[in-house]
């Protein structure tokens, strides 16, 4: 091993975070810059690829100087990015075709509609794991190959490189060398198969995406390449830790045992469930995904679901209806009451997801009486976001057939204790908030590390992972079943 330090680029949907940290998990620096979004027309999103490039040079720079670290003291770099955002260049001068379609973006709903109105979606699912939604690449790469002048026939000719934010990075990286992504990203393509952890063939077809405008799928653990011309870098620094968003936060959390999970409670909530080796069916509408593979040979899958509300919920208490002045306030308020007084909130602002999958839902508040304050409000949009949560771990549950073994939290709204401690009741199940809440980039960063021997087994990253606090199961099983009834009943008026 060459240096001493991991350097960990988390490039996300806003901005982009690099952070600078040694062996102990001690952060010399971090480091974020945001960039701008781009809304062309109602329901499209995109990103200027040059703009993530140069948020991602300037937080590089940035990150070794206030760590004081020498770029030749780095070790590895490891990446986890925004997944699905779909990305096409010039193989030959690296130029981006246009703008990057984010993962938000919904214009290829109409294609969607077709390809499920066909039957399509059956397949679909039952070999990549995921469901026909605009949310997934292959709809956007195949929009973007048929309405750019001249892109089809430039990538069946082999001159334009697909990739989601990984594979650009890399290859900018290495200086055009590697062109390449890994299966985390690749699973959420609707082009990789779960089991052979290839290109599908068949669904290449049906997208009508030549191959050779693909990356080669590779490992989340492994060396891809090296720096070359990169500013403030030196060359020959190892690429050596790749993972989408969600699948590194598990792996940051050391999530490494089947029934093992984590929330990532931010603007929305993601729940991850290590599953093992082999790709289970969900028969509750979660996603099935590959969560990471080391080296040659281990391959771990998991399920997620998503809820579209929960950091947003308390968003809009602030912006809203202006009963507080910031996020952090919510659980100050929340206190002043030691229940709800009845009130239950359902989080349907933006349509119910996992397991309910009912989009015509919308936001309600039941129970509300003269005694009914804000305080009560407070706390009943916190329990909101965490019956969400039970809804999907439960579902989970159903699907592995196996209990939630340890489930560990991260994001902003997981500073909140009485949060945590409400998921606690409901789950029956012990939370766990780590030392270190930034795990997305910390996943990649052990994923990197892992490859040249920073840290030299998995169990040599359970040992410096760190809890900050465990919160355990409180409140009895009558008043939990009677608040799960409520918040039940409360969902089917939604």
């Amino acid at each position: 091993m060459a240096g001493d330090y991991v350097l960990s680029i988390d490039q996300g949907t806003t901005g982009t975070t690099v952070l600078v940290l040694d062996r102990k998990l001690d952060v010399k620096a971090r480091v974020n810059r945001e960039f701008p979004q781009h809304f062309p027309k109602p329901g499209q999103v995109e990103h200027d690829l040059e703009e993530i490039w140069t948020s991602v040079v300037l937080s590089i720079n940035e990150a070794l100087r206030k760590a004081r670290v020498k770029g030749t003291s780095v070790a590895a770099i490891g990446i986890t990015n925004q997944r699905e955002t779909t990305a096409l260049w010039n193989r030959r001068t690296g130029k981006p075709v246009g703008r990057a379609i984010v993962w938000q973006d919904r214009r290829t709903a109409p294609l969607c509609r077709e390809l499920k109105e066909a039957g399509h979606e059956p397949m679909i699912r039952e070999r990549t794991g995921l469901v026909i939604d605009p949310y997934f690449s292959g709809t956007k790469l195949k929009w973007l190959l048929d309405h750019v002048r001249g892109a089809k026939e430039r990538a069946r000719r082999g001159d334009l490189a697909f990739g989601t934010i990984d594979s650009f990075l890399v290859w900018r990286l290495t200086g055009g060398a590697v062109h390449v992504t890994d299966v985390t990203n690749a699973s959420r393509t609707l082009l990789m198969n779960l089991r052979t952890l290839a290109w599908d063939e068949e669904l290449l077809a049906l997208f009508d995406v030549p191959r050779d405008v693909l990356p080669e799928i590779r490992g989340s653990s492994e060396i891809y390449g090296f720096t070359s011309k990169v500013p403030g870098l030196p060359d020959g620094v190892p690429i050596a830790g790749i993972a989408g968003d969600q699948q590194a936060a598990l792996f940051g959390q050391a999530c490494f045992e089947v029934g093992d999970s984590k929330c990532t409670y931010g603007t929305g909530a993601f729940l991850l469930m290590n599953i093992g080796e082999k790709p289970l069916p969900s028969k509750a509408g979660l996603l099935t995904t590959v969560a990471w593979r080391l080296g040659s040979g281990e391959t771990a899958y998991a399920f997620e679901g998503s809820s579209f509300i929960a950091g947003a919920a308390v968003q809009w208490l602030r912006d809203g209806l202006g009963l507080i002045e910031k996020a952090s306030d919510v659980e100050v308020l929340a206190a002043q009451v030691s229940h709800t007084g009845g009130v239950v909130f359902v989080p349907a602002l933006a349509g119910l997801g996992a397991p309910h999958w009912r989009p015509d839902a919308r936001g309600l508040f039941t129970g509300i009486d003269r005694g009914t304050t804000a305080a009560h409000l407070a706390r009943a949009v916190l329990e909101g976001i965490g019956f969400q949560i039970h809804d999907l771990a439960e579902a989970m549950e159903r699907d592995a057939g196996r209990t939630i073994k340890s489930f560990k939290v991260d994001g902003g709204a997981s500073a909140c204790n009485l949060l945590l401690q409400f998921q606690a009741d409901l789950l029956q199940t012990q939370v766990v908030r780590p030392k270190m809440v930034e795990t997305t980039a910390l996943g990649a960063a052990f994923l990197a590390g892992l490859a040249v021997g920073v840290w030299s087994s998995k169990d040599a990253i359970r040992r410096v992972w760190k809890q900050d606090k465990r919160f355990t199961p409180k409140m009895k099983p009558p008043l939990r079943d009677e608040k799960l009834a409520a918040w039940q009943a409360a969902v089917g008026k939604a």
